[in-house]
């Protein structure tokens, strides 16, 4: 993959468009609001494509909008230039993300990346506040949006330490395929094999093999351009195999 990394969050800011009625569709918090509430946040909502490699945000800069995914990948992970390059999680369509960094109005210690051409949405800071001050049902989303992710990265930990190719894929599958975080992807994961290795450290081979094993006992089934979880409570239970 080409990489871009030398793109800004301020030239993708420039290529900024207000969103689609289509689009605004796909965004599921603007549901748990007030029609005036909800009107207000929609005109302010910007839209961008981000290319293959360009930076959402980077590690240092501050916070100026929350941000989600509307179609594409992008993935979460430290600075490479400090140490070897960690991929925290895989940020699916339907995900959004930030809001503890915004919440403590903080620059950001983590860059997020486009993994493919993807079509990024962002709530400018000002307005985010605004409804923390004014909505409860949006607080209580954000707070769930909180707690969930927190189970999220203690999962991720755990994945981290398994020495079980399978299973690591079994678990970051399970994990790119959660309800309540991402609620865009459904049952179908357009994701590839390229892609999958990126998020879980592992060659495309091995990913591959990894994903047929699965597919072997019924937990997935592997598509055209992706992959359809079948049983996603088996994902999330595969244990690593004994040596």
């Amino acid at each position: 993959m080409n990489s871009r990394s030398t793109e800004t969050p301020s030239g993708l800011r420039e290529r900024t468009r207000a969103a689609t009625p289509a689009e605004l569709t796909g965004i599921p918090w603007l549901a748990v609001l007030e029609a005036s509430q909800r009107g207000e946040a929609t005109a302010s909502i910007v839209v961008a494509e981000a290319e293959p490699g360009d930076l959402v945000c980077r590690i240092g800069r501050p916070a100026t909008y929350w941000f989600g995914v509307i179609d594409g990948l992008l993935k979460m992970s430290n600075d490479s230039a400090h140490g070897a390059p960690v991929t925290f999680i895989g940020v699916p369509p339907g995900a959004w993300f930030g809001e503890g960094t915004l919440l403590k109005r903080e620059c950001y210690r983590y860059n997020i990346e486009a993994l493919r051409k993807s079509l990024v949405a962002g709530l400018p800071v000002n307005s985010f506040h605004r409804l923390l001050e004014t909505s409860i049902p949006f607080n209580r989303y954000v707070l769930n949006q909180i707690n969930e992710r927190l189970g999220q990265f203690i999962a991720a930990r755990e994945i981290d330490r398994l020495n079980d190719p399978d299973t690591r894929v079994a678990r970051s599958l399970a994990a790119l395929f959660h309800p309540v975080l991402y609620p865009g992807v459904g049952s179908l994961l357009r994701i590839t094999q390229h892609e999958l290795g990126y998020l879980v450290g592992l060659s495309r081979q091995r990913v591959n093999e990894a994903l047929r094993a699965l597919q072997a006992q019924q937990l997935i089934r592997i598509e055209y351009g992706g992959v359809r979880v079948l049983d996603l409570a088996g994902l999330q239970r595969r244990m690593p195999r004994a040596e």
